[in-house]
């Protein structure tokens, strides 16, 4: 048995829908500005060029339902509503019709953002990791099995600020489908049991403050909503 000089880390996880079972996170990768409107809400050029990605650690996962506290260093906290996959099958190299194979699930995620932070890593030439990769910065709604799921090609997503409409748009929208990009994805990286991909977000992006509460939800899958708590 492997004696461990500290105690583990817990594994992160998500719930499942319907069950007490939950899905444990590897890795999470997102793909930026896969919108065409939300592109050009950010000043960038919607051309179909190829998709980049970036990454957040799988710890910052959190729960519907929770309370996220404000982060630190920021002034100007963004959110962003995703429709997020699940890798349930190891993978590299992945044909675009064999994509569905490799898939467990799907799930509704909010990509909260340090939009200052992010920006002023843009001017300087430097990662986002800052500004996309902090402490709670990916709250997950429960995941839905494939066989449950209508379509990962069509469906309303939107998310509401204290019921009142942030963001909305369909993922027929997307600029690089699910199959496309999970494809182009798992070319630059073996993909694993465990890896979630968020795969970009509507326009309709914006501020949020303690006190706020966010709601969203894509077409098929469960809702999530989150609070946003004081500062940490």
């Amino acid at each position: 048995m492997t004696e461990f000089v500290i105690p583990a880390p817990p594994q992160p996880s998500i719930a499942v829908r319907g069950t007490n079972a939950r899905f444990p996170v590897r890795r999470i990768f997102c793909v930026g500005r896969n919108y065409a409107a939300h592109a050009r809400e950010m000043g960038k050029d919607p051309e179909r060029e190829l998709p980049f990605f970036f990454t957040k650690p799988g710890d910052a996962v959190v729960d519907s339902g929770a309370t996220v506290p404000y982060p630190t260093l920021t002034r100007n906290l963004h959110h962003e509503i995703e429709l997020v996959v699940a890798i349930g099958r190891a993978g590299t190299g992945i044909a675009e019709e064999d994509v569905y194979d490799h898939l467990w699930g799907a799930c509704v995620g909010i990509d909260l953002t340090r939009r200052d932070l992010q920006q002023d890593a843009k001017e300087k030439g430097r990662p986002w990791d800052v500004g996309k990769a902090f402490d709670h910065s990916a709250p997950m709604g429960p995941l839905t099995p494939m066989d449950a799921i209508p379509s990962l090609e069509r469906g309303r997503i939107h998310l509401e600020v204290n019921g009142e409409t942030g963001q909305q748009g369909d993922l027929s929208e997307l600029i690089w489908s699910v199959r496309e990009h999970v494809s182009i994805l798992s070319e630059a990286f073996a993909l694993a049991p465990g890896d979630l991909v968020m795969t970009g977000t509507p326009a309709g992006v914006g501020p949020v403050v303690p006190g706020d509460v966010l709601t969203g939800g894509v077409e098929g899958l469960e809702d999530i909503s989150i609070t946003i708590g004081a500062g940490q």
